[in-house]
């Protein structure tokens, strides 16, 4: 509600202040009897002159009452400057379209804390357009225009046109004691919008991998971003449960278990079994005839195959919820076979608009300044791949209403994903101006040899293979710090599962995922640098600062509601700042689904925090008795702070922090 309050009031005060410009100008002429004669609606502009202001401040009165009663939420400091900022540049060059907007963190905190860059690209458009303009002199009026405004200490202008941002100290301090007393609570959505995201999605009767761990970690961080800021989030997984392949393996299951529609079968190694039927139908014509008449069957829904079906299906679930109770991962299965009674629907609706064409028995689409067609029809009369997705696609838009659907598969899928998209604009299913369809892809995982991620034998890595040695490798890690002694088998069991899954997670998730990433387990274990050990230690060891002061959690919430969080120190200040720029880091990423940023943000917090304690002490002891003889409890405010945002990352990358490790 605040921010389209907000959008409604910046475009309400420039225009209206433009009018008001106008009027006034009009009104300062009228007062000169000799230049004109006096005009007749000169009351009636006073009159309209005077409303319009009156407006103006309900308006800012109503504003800043919605901002009081929205301070449960973390303010995106970077946000609100951009909305300061913006209002003074337009001010400034009212003939300027699109004036540009650049407002960041500023890397030397000597010169400020932020630093608005817009004056000389303005400078530069204004260049184009004829007009000659000094960048200082642009700064200059940015400054003067700049409104009234909470967090603005001091600006000033550096080098060919920089300005530099000095925040309120006192400000910052509310910020933080407000994190500290309502939790890490997201900033308010304009709307709650449906989110759709499609990540996962093995292989039916095939074991998952290396390429299925990426886009089940990544999918899943991205969801509960999602989640995390309010939106209203469908998590798919869409298997590949359907095709001719499950002719061979219920022809081979017939065979193999005679009596499964009244004995359940025992398949313990379906890749096993998969790879016998494949051999079995590469090999023998027979079998290879009963595979396609089994093809046949299962989709005329003919219940003993549907069964068969059913069977093979459901032994491959219980395989990957093995996994996804590994990593801690909720999603709802919903295979290529649900949208196969659509994809007919969806070849009519082309077909019905002119838009299929006829090639060689196949029936293709074209889309515009598409390289490829897509097969929507095989030759067989058969459904593609291109069928599906566009059916599914289809499905999302209209019966779950999405406005946001995100697909997190492998990089090489990006030109069909972007063949299906421009078709289902073509057809007008979705603008992409008011629903955002995307496809977020990733590289491959490399071995240490810089190659793809294979055993030594050559075969793809079992997914559990790679689990159960990560569990193995973290429990020796915790073993060789001597964990072992001081932890209950209790708590050493969950430092294991947290290590272990939490490192395979954030080495994923630490690398840009467009790019390719070399699995390493013994980087990964590694305490030291940006790793999920060193921050799950760092975290540890952040909470552990109240417990060995002794104080608990009801002393320190009764802290923040009465204890000013002062940030004198240099290296309070960095910490308060780094910790506010929370919101900044998500909204970075619900922009590029690039979840690299907030490992990069949780190291840096984590490194500042170092810095921080490394130079202001929190608690003093005694050197002879140990005893604890002084408390720094804004300071303790501050650890606490810290582990809140730090423990909101954790959660949103999908890794499970212990108490003690």
């Amino acid at each position: 509600r605040i921010i389209l309050m907000e959008s409604c009031f910046r475009k309400f005060l420039i225009t209206k202040k433009f009018e008001i410009q106008r009027l006034s100008a009009e009104v300062q002429s009228l007062k000169n009897p000799q230049s004109l004669s006096p005009s007749p609606r000169l009351e009636e502009l006073r009159e309209e002159n005077a409303r319009l202001k009156y407006r103006l401040n309900i308006l800012k009165r109503s504003l800043e009452e919605e901002r009081t009663h929205c301070t449960k939420s973390m303010m995106n400091i970077n946000q609100r400057l951009q909305e300061i900022f913006g209002e003074a540049i337009r001010a400034s060059c009212p003939d300027l379209d699109n004036p540009p907007l650049a407002v960041t963190p500023n890397q030397q905190p000597k010169f400020g804390d932020y630093q608005c860059n817009s004056a000389m690209a303005m400078a530069q458009m204004l260049k184009t357009q004829g007009v000659k303009a000094n960048p200082r002199e642009i700064a200059q009026k940015i400054i003067q225009n700049l409104p009234d405004n909470e967090l603005i200490q001091k600006t000033e202008i550096a080098g060919p046109g920089f300005i530099n941002i000095h925040l309120k100290r006192m400000f910052v301090s509310k910020l933080l004691t407000n994190l500290l007393i309502n939790g890490v609570q997201p900033p308010p959505l304009a709307s709650r919008k449906k989110v759709v995201v499609d990540f996962s999605s093995p292989n039916i009767a095939k074991e998952m991998h290396v390429g299925h761990l990426r886009s089940t970690i990544i999918g899943d961080s991205m969801c509960r971003l999602f989640e995390f800021l309010g939106y209203d989030v469908l998590r798919l997984n869409h298997v590949g449960d359907w095709g001719t392949q499950f002719g061979m393996l219920i022809a081979h299951l017939q065979d193999k278990f005679p009596d499964y529609l009244t004995v359940s079968p025992p398949i313990g190694d379906l890749q096993a079994f998969y790879k016998e039927s494949k051999k079995r139908f590469d090999e023998e014509e027979d079998f290879k005839r009963r595979a396609y008449q089994c093809v046949v069957r299962l989709q005329s829904k003919e219940p003993d195959f549907i069964k068969a079906w059913n069977l093979i299906c459901d032994v491959s679930r219980k395989e990957f919820q093995k996994v996804y109770d590994c990593l801690d991962i909720q999603i709802i299965e919903r295979g290529e076979s649900y949208y196969q009674d659509m994809m007919t629907e969806a070849v009519k609706e082309f077909e019905e608009r002119g838009l299929v064409q006829q090639d060689e028995g196949r029936k293709i689409v074209f889309a515009p300044g598409q390289p490829i067609p897509l097969t929507v029809v095989k030759s067989d009369g058969g459904y593609t791949y291109d069928t599906s997705d566009l059916a599914a696609l289809r499905q999302r838009l209209f019966e779950e209403k999405a406005d946001v659907i995100i697909y997190v598969t492998d990089s090489g899928q990006g030109t069909h994903f972007q063949v299906v998209f421009a078709a289902a604009q073509m057809i007008g299913w979705y603008d992409p101006q008011v629903t955002r369809v995307e496809h977020a892809g990733f590289g491959v995982v490399l071995g240490e040899d810089k190659k793809k991620f294979k055993t030594r034998s050559g075969d793809t890595v079992r997914l559990m293979d790679l689990l159960e040695e990560g569990l193995k490798r973290s429990m020796d890690k915790l073993k060789d710090k001597e964990r072992d002694k001081v932890l209950t088998p209790e708590e050493l069991i969950k430092a294991q599962r947290a290590v272990a899954f939490g490192c395979i997670k954030y080495a994923d998730l630490s690398h840009n995922r467009i790019n390719d990433y070399v699995f390493s387990f013994d980087k990964m274990l590694d305490d030291r640098g940006n790793t999920a050990a060193y921050l799950l230690y760092a975290f540890t060891r952040i909470r552990s600062i109240a417990r060995l002061a002794n104080i608990d959690e009801a002393t320190l919430r009764k802290a923040a509601e009465t204890t000013e969080v002062l940030l004198d120190h240099e290296k309070e200040w960095k910490l308060g700042k780094c910790i506010l720029r929370f919101p900044e880091i998500l909204q970075k990423i619900l922009d590029d689904l690039l979840l690299h940023t907030l490992c990069d943000y949780l190291y840096e917090l984590a490194t500042t925090f170092t810095e921080f304690y490394d130079n202001c002490y929190c608690v003093e002891k005694d050197r002879q008795t140990g005893e604890v003889v002084k408390v720094n409890m804004w300071r303790m405010l501050l650890c606490e702070a810290t582990a809140a945002i730090m423990a909101k990352g954790f959660d949103i990358l999908g890794l499970k922090p212990v108490q003690r490790m």
